[in-house]
């Protein structure tokens, strides 16, 4: 331990820390730009400096260790002029157009420049004058909004193992650029959207599509049906005003029926309906000898990642359509029948935590049934500004169900939203479908947690399956390495491309910290364990869909609706 003395308080803290550790023992903060509590230390904004005894210049608080004695100012007026000046000198390469930016009321330098009284700036305003990229259909840059704090890269390398983001040039003419080409498009990027997470200003963010929503719901021609992917559930309060799980599911429908959608259904409902195909299609590997082992399909962004860096291994993936397709092409299907509708009429929202998801309603292969799976994707975070835009107040709403037919789901479902929680759910089904024997305990907390890698065994009736979870895409890179080197020991493997899976996706509200995704995962689990009935296979309403349209898991008319297959993207990559 070593003793220091800030701002005239004294603390004793563990030798190697930094002052900005330090400070906030003390409850000091110390503004930060570049920093991230899940990154290495940057320290190149500056925003952090403090003044030192016995320093003539001022030191970056995130990556100056303290050391006994030492003694630091961090309210000074030297500190305090200093910190203007750089917050000035970003703001004058900065764009001034906080009312129309996405991150407007969310973007970390546009609070200092509150908190630091920035009303005039001394210096000229001069911006790059570089173009917007909306070349993908998930994400769009602004790089002039860039301020080269580096976080994204750092994501996009080290967290992900993507490597779609990185720096070019030096010193006033250094900028993030996408690798191995002039846009997004052209790189190898994924379109998670853990980048947006990174930024802590509107450099990046989601291709917003609201306009499209009001416009269909304004159309009487059109009938809007939505669901909606578990993960939002838990997050969606952080965007009005509530904390996170808080929001209770029925005055969300209630809230969606406001804003003007015709029916609300769930995207839980063909989650169990993945569980009951993908666990058979492993089973059917498992007994002819098939590709193993064999990857999960729900995660778009993992899915465009083994395109790209991992073709030869296509084979390995299930394939099942994610949750989100399979609902897709079910509404224009069997939805449609069920309420004698034209499927031309149906115009087919998903509200989801993924940005990579706008991507996959647009794959050219999603429209097994005739038409366009699903017609448009928003976002948790849009779907926080339409709720903030139509003026709802959940105080006085009164509560509502999920419409019948496709509403109905269990808390296997439920938990698809956490990293693990699609294998959790696929076991509870496998065991009992295999052993024909009733599971005392549903809860495969095995699977549950941040780590990087999970593993597992289960025993179904004498053969051992080995599984696997990879929780983010650096982690899948690991499992696809060693299966490339013939090392695999595993048959099933999860994989979720944002860390924390669903719950930490790049459509969420702005994830700081891993902390948050913490939260949102214990929301998970709680109402998992609230549901009445926990394991896919007992969903009434997906018994009734095989009794009367599909007939049988894995036969012609699921391949027909519910699967698919995938490409090689050919691209170059690091």
């Amino acid at each position: 331990m070593v003793n220091v003395t800030i701002d005239g308080i004294k603390v004793s803290v563990p030798n190697g820390s930094t002052i900005l550790q330090a400070a906030k023992e003390v409850g000091i903060r110390i503004p930060t730009l570049c920093y991230h509590p899940d990154q290495a230390v940057k320290a190149n904004c500056r925003v952090c400096v403090c003044e030192v005894e016995g320093n003539r210049l001022l030191q970056a608080a995130c990556s100056q260790p303290v050391s006994d004695g030492m003694v630091i100012k961090t309210r000074s007026p030297k500190v305090i002029e200093a910190r203007q000046t750089i917050l000035e000198l970003i703001l004058a390469n900065h764009p001034q157009d906080c009312l129309n930016c996405i991150r407007n009321g969310n973007c970390e330098l546009q609070e200092l420049a509150r908190e630091y009284c920035i009303r005039e700036n001394p210096f000229e305003l001069k911006t790059r004058g570089l173009e917007k990229d909306y070349s993908t259909p998930s994400l769009f840059r602004d790089p002039n909004k860039c301020i080269l704090c580096r976080r994204c890269i750092e994501t996009c390398t080290t967290v992900q193992g993507v490597n779609a983001l990185g720096l070019e040039y030096r010193g006033h003419n250094a900028m993030v650029v996408p690798t191995m080409g002039q846009n997004l498009i052209d790189s190898p990027c994924v379109m998670c959207g853990q980048c947006i997470h990174a930024c802590p200003v509107g450099a990046i963010g989601e291709v917003e599509e609201i306009d499209k929503l009001l416009a269909a719901i304004a159309d009487p021609d059109k009938i809007v049906v939505t669901q909606m992917a578990p993960a939002v559930r838990v997050a969606i309060g952080e965007e009005v005003g509530m904390k996170t799980g808080e929001m209770p599911m029925d005055k969300l429908v209630a809230a969606l029926r406001q804003v003007g959608f015709d029916y609300v259904l769930h995207t839980n409902f063909t989650a169990d309906l993945t569980i009951l195909e993908e666990g058979n299609e492993l089973l059917q590997r498992l007994t002819t000898g098939g590709t193993l082992p064999m990857f999960t399909s729900c995660s778009p962004g993992w899915i465009n990642f083994c395109e790209t860096y991992y073709p030869d291994l296509l084979d390995n993936l299930s394939t099942c359509k994610s949750p989100q397709q399979m609902f897709g092409s079910l509404v224009k299907t069997y939805w449609a029948e069920k309420m004698n509708v034209s499927p031309d009429k149906i115009y087919s929202v998903s509200i989801m935590p993924c940005t990579a998801k706008k991507f996959e309603s647009a794959r050219p292969e999603m429209n097994s049934s005739g038409y366009r799976d699903v017609d448009l994707v928003l976002t948790t975070r849009e779907l926080g500004r339409i709720l903030r835009l139509s003026g709802i107040d959940f105080g006085k709403l009164e509560p509502s169900s999920f419409d019948s037919w496709m509403g109905a789901y269990t808390g296997a479902a439920v938990i698809f939203g956490a990293s693990g929680g699609v294998m959790e759910a696929a076991l509870r089904t496998v065991y009992e479908v295999v052993t024909k024997e009733e599971l005392k305990d549903v809860n495969f907390t095995i699977c549950r947690g941040l780590t990087g890698i999970k593993e597992a065994e289960v025993n179904l009736n004498g053969t051992v399956v080995k599984v696997a979870i990879a929780n983010g895409l650096s982690n899948a890179r690991k499992l696809m390495d060693q299966i490339r080197a013939g090392e695999s020991p595993y048959h099933f493997i999860e994989i979720m491309a944002c860390p924390g899976g669903c719950i930490g996706g790049g459509g969420q509200p702005i994830t700081k910290c891993n902390a948050k995704r913490e939260e949102r995962i214990t929301g998970i689990y709680v109402e998992d364990e609230n549901c009445a009935l926990r394991k896919s296979h007992d969903n009434p309403e997906v018994k009734a869909i095989y009794d009367e349209f599909l007939h049988e898991p894995l036969g012609h008319k699921s391949h027909e609706l519910l699967h698919t297959h995938y490409h090689a993207k050919n691209k170059k990559v690091l």
